[in-house]
């Protein structure tokens, strides 16, 4: 796990998960709601745990991902 980047407020992930949202343009949790979850699996780099995360934070500020 790394420390969340301070320019982002995506929750702790691994290091190569915050690299390949970043590197893909996305730069805060609610632009996420935007693209489905597959589309996020398919970078380079995220994973499963990091996905379950990213799903986990959104739910809890009432977010999902595109369907």
């Amino acid at each position: 796990m790394t420390e969340p980047d301070p320019d982002t407020d995506f929750p702790k992930t691994g290091a190569p998960a915050q690299r390949a949202l970043i590197g893909a343009g996305y730069t805060r949790l609610a632009q996420l709601t935007s693209v489905s979850e597959k589309e996020l699996g398919a970078l380079h780099g995220m994973g499963p745990k990091a996905l379950r995360i990213l799903r986990e934070a959104l739910a809890e500020r009432g977010l999902s991902f595109a369907d």
